[in-house]
């Protein structure tokens, strides 16, 4: 008898949310003057391995510096294992679902020394054991050598299913075998609405819908 699968994966439901790296080039001339002070050894990235802030010891210095880059967008990667999210990008974050998110304060300058536009480090926080792994297609690598004994691997035919009664009202979270951050529709839809994306701009922000086959 075949099973009936009763959570299929459905295009454009859900989707891991990246920063938009496709505009190529060098990317952001943003840069972490006082990473190295707020390190903790033997981490050689500032966030931490459970995730969110440590304490810190000052506020983190940032720089645009155009030999680097260019200027930021609202998303950007590559910070100590941050997000760099600006201000309207953190409203929307918060209004839609205050708790997936941590933020920390920073001194964003600009390369003359002035004080650059708001922006904040950024971490998802929120990590859900939600994929219907039944209903799902999808690599899962079962290995001693993964720190949780198990990873998903998203490449190739990938169609994912999520358990609705384990996100409950979530709409941005982690998944407890995977370090990417996904999302549903009605955070997808915020940013929309909220001019963030447009159809012909990302500023920074990449959806990838989890079914792409």
């Amino acid at each position: 008898m075949e099973s009936t699968i009763t959570n299929p994966p459905r295009k454009g439901e859900f989707f891991q949310l990246q920063p938009d790296v496709r505009r190529g080039g060098k990317g952001h001339g943003v840069v972490f003057e006082n990473e190295d002070a707020l390190l903790t050894p033997p981490r050689l990235i500032l966030l931490p391995k459970t995730g969110g802030f440590p304490v810190l010891r000052e506020t983190p210095r940032l720089v645009y510096h155009p030999r680097e880059g260019v200027l930021p967008e609202d998303l950007e990667g590559g910070m100590s294992g941050y997000w760099l999210v600006s201000e309207r990008l953190r409203q929307v974050m918060e209004a839609v679902d205050p708790d997936a998110f941590a933020f920390a304060d920073v001194d964003y300058r600009l390369v003359d020394g002035s004080k650059g536009p708001t922006y904040y480090l950024c971490d998802v926080v929120r990590t859900l054991d939600a994929l219907d792994e039944e209903a799902s297609t999808l690599d899962i690598e079962i290995s001693d050598e993964f720190e949780a004994g198990k990873y998903y691997g998203l490449t190739g035919d990938v169609r994912l299913a999520f358990k609705r009664e384990v996100l409950d009202s979530a709409h941005v979270f982690r998944l407890a075998f995977h370090g990417g951050v996904f999302c549903d529709r009605t955070f997808k839809d915020a940013m929309e609405a909220a001019g963030i994306v447009t159809p012909r701009k990302s500023n920074g922000l990449w959806f990838e819908d989890v079914v792409n086959c």
